[in-house]
C-alpha cells in the first residue's frame, strides 16, 4: 500500500511511488508553481534568535 500525500501547491491527495514522478507534487503544474514561488523568495526560514552582538555600526553601507 503506497503512502498517501498532499500536494503542498493545491491540496490534491497524491500516491507517493516512483511511478509519481512529481511527488509529492500532483502535477508538472505545480511542481512549477513552487519553484516558481522558491525564485520570488515569497517562502523564508524566520531567525529565531538573531545576534545580539552586531549593532548599526556593524552593518556594511
Amino acid at each position: 500500500m503506497a503512502t498517501v500525500v498532499d500536494c503542498p501547491t493545491c491540496g490534491k491527495k497524491v500516491e507517493w511511488t516512483e511511478a509519481n514522478k512529481y511527488r509529492p507534487f500532483c502535477s508538472e503544474r505545480c511542481k512549477q508553481i513552487d519553484l516558481g514561488a522558491w525564485a520570488e523568495e515569497k517562502y523564508s526560514i524566520p531567525a529565531v534568535n538573531p545576534p545580539k552582538d552586531l549593532d548599526d555600526g556593524d552593518l556594511p553601507h
